[in-house]
């Protein structure tokens, strides 16, 4: 008897519909010589301290470093009637397939209820990128054997023992040291909760250590053939800073008198470039999150849960949680299918459809690119729009955009800078004017800045200039401005700074091992990571805003250095990368990371901590 094991009952359904497995049993559906079953996410556990000696139950110092010969899990609580329900299933099967979530988390939730259970049999891989029936079918036809993805399930063990060595041993280290200096609470380490608290915890000290430099510009505005339009003085550059704004009132105020003599200005070069923005890539979660964040105000774990409702519930989209943006060429075989669902979904695409170009094959079909998975898109059937919430469908038409983008030309525009003189000062011009509109039909332009929107300057249509033509001055404006200080992470920003962890290490050699490969967390578990340190009091959500609390200035200025700083465990992070690939072993990563605990329990259990005030509150 074939038995598939799911990772969620819905998932679970959905398999066993296209298999024909129509009859419930207890926790599964029964078929024709196979059954579907499902996990209920992780069924199993690794157990805590005290599953190993009763000993442990009291946080002491002297027991410090835990560090187990042997890995013991249990039963996760709350799931005892599930997995009961599959282990009697695995007792009878001869073959298993594994259809949980195609990802090293996935893999380890069948994996671990295996090893537990004790299952020896043969196992075969279902790997899924949609829930839709077409999607698997075609999965279905294409299973891969179990050796294939066994490495992914070493990489999440090493993953979860690793967090369980540093977590463990590190939380109870720096809790008992802060009680003998008079601190009530737990401080909880995590390997990768800890350098994600120190990049709030730095922006915040960057905020509260800025000091605001006051500067002035000057704007003019200028007509030419009854057409207005705006320059900006240009400081020279012994009366300006390094970006070119001036420090000085009085030198403004006169640079401003002087502009007003003359009453007109001169143009003296005018410079016009055709710049063409290829259409933007498809989301994988992370940027599905930054723009959902940006734009709707989205927590990561909020859209993160619309993505996973319209892959499951609504079978509307791929696999979400992915980290690539490409596409596979093999799929162009699919895009009539999937325009022709995107119309049956909303007839009022249509008129669109009819005049994209079909054919066209922009940058994201790129077989180099692709990982484990590719770019989140809609599936090939139709959808009902009527079943979704608001929310759900707003990220929908987001992911359907960045898919139907594809199929469009570029968006070009005209960049023209024009330089002008008057008397002795130096004006200059910017404008732009859009000849193409192309995939920005169906994509909105990014919110712009608060500096761009208060510069209209910047996107304004310049009236035809050439050099030498004479534009008269209507009115000379100066302006007393401050430089702002950085802002606060927002959740989706955060979200990019966990990925894009390279920029905060200084080392050339890391910095670019770490640029293309590796971030904190995964794409599954930013979200989890920012939600849990908002629920333990570490994060602080203002409005939109993500603040550090007192708690994390005292753990972030506590633990090791090398606990919080993000390219040691974007390291950690390469490693798993490298076990999935075959080319690390769990045993050699689980080695060092106990012998590392070891060296630091030892250089710290007898050290005072001298907890530090925020310098921000």
């Amino acid at each position: 008897m074939r038995l598939f094991l799911c990772e969620k009952p819905s998932q679970g359904k959905d398999i066993a519909r296209v298999l024909g497995a129509s009859r419930p049993g207890g926790g599964c559906y029964l078929g024709e010589d196979l059954i579907v079953t499902w996990c209920i996410g992780h069924l199993i556990e690794a157990a805590p301290p005290e599953g190993y000696d009763e000993r442990y139950k009291r946080w002491s110092l002297e027991a410090l470093p835990i560090i187990p010969s042997t890995w013991r899990v249990d039963v996760k609580s709350g799931a005892a009637a599930q997995f009961k329900a599959v282990k009697k299933l695995l007792g009878r099967a001869t073959e298993v397939v594994i259809a949980t979530d195609a990802d090293r988390e996935g893999e380890m939730i069948a994996r671990e209820v295996l090893d537990f259970c004790r299952y020896r049999g043969p196992i075969l891989r279902l790997w899924l990128s949609a829930l839709n029936e077409a999607s698997i079918r075609q999965a279905l036809q294409a299973l891969r054997p179990g050796d294939a993805t066994l490495p992914l399930y070493h990489a999440a063990l090493a993953r979860s023992r690793a967090d369980w060595l540093i977590g463990m041993n590190l939380s109870r280290l720096f809790t008992l040291l802060g009680q003998r200096a008079g601190l009530r609470g737990v401080l909880s380490v995590g390997r990768v909760q800890t350098p994600t608290l120190q990049l709030i915890v730095r922006r915040d000290r960057e905020i509260a250590a800025f000091v605001a430099v006051p500067y002035w510009t000057i704007v003019v505005t200028l007509t030419v053939d009854n057409q207005r339009f705006l320059a900006q003085w240009i400081a020279p550059k012994e009366a300006a800073d390094e970006a070119g704004r001036c420090l000085k009132a009085a030198l403004a105020q006169a640079a401003a008198d002087r502009l007003r003599r003359p009453g007109f200005a001169h143009v003296t070069s005018v410079d016009t470039q055709r710049i063409a923005e290829p259409a933007p890539l498809p989301f994988d979660l992370s940027t599905l999150q930054q723009e959902c964040s940006n734009r709707l105000g989205f927590g990561a774990q909020e859209t993160l849960d619309l993505a996973q409702a319209l892959y499951e519930r609504h079978k509307a989209t791929t696999y979400p949680r992915t980290d690539c943006r490409y596409l596979p060429a093999s799929m162009v075989a699919e895009v009539p299918a999937v325009l022709g669902a995107l119309v049956a979904t909303d007839p009022a695409l249509a008129p669109l459809l009819e005049t994209i170009d079909h054919a066209r094959r922009s940058r994201a079909w790129n077989d180099a690119k692709l990982g484990a998975h590719h770019g989140i898109i809609p599936t090939t059937e139709p959808v009902a729009l009527s079943k979704m919430s608001e929310d759900e469908r707003t990220v929908y038409q987001l992911i359907r955009a960045h898919y139907l983008a594809q199929f469009l030309p570029s968006h070009e525009y005209d960049r023209t800078v024009a330089r002008l003189t008057c008397g002795t000062e130096v004006l200059e011009a910017h404008g732009k004017r859009t000849r193409i509109i192309g995939w920005r039909s169906v994509v909105e332009a990014a919110e712009v800045s608060e500096e761009d929107a208060a510069d209209d300057s910047r996107s304004q249509a310049l009236p035809a200039l050439r050099p030498g033509t004479t534009c008269a001055l209507a009115d000379v404006q100066v302006k007393a401005l401050k430089t702002r200080a950085p802002k606060p992470y927002t959740q989706g920003e955060l979200i990019q700074a966990m990925k894009g962890v390279s920029r905060f290490v200084s080392n050339p050699r890391l910095k670019q091992k770490l640029k293309d490969t590796a971030g904190l967390g995964t794409e599954a578990t930013r979200a989890g990571i920012i939600q849990g340190l908002i629920r333990r009091g570490y994060l602080i959500q203002k409005r939109r805003a993500l603040r550090a609390s007192e708690a994390a200035f005292l753990l972030v200025d506590a633990v090791p250095e090398a606990i919080a700083d993000p390219g040691t465990t974007a390291l950690w992070e390469q490693a798993l990368e490298r076990i999935a690939a075959g080319e690390l072993s769990l045993e050699e990563f689980l080695e060092k990371q106990a012998t590392w605990v070891k060296q630091l329990v030892r250089s710290y259990a007898n050290a005072p901590l001298r907890p530090t005030r925020s310098d921000v509150r």
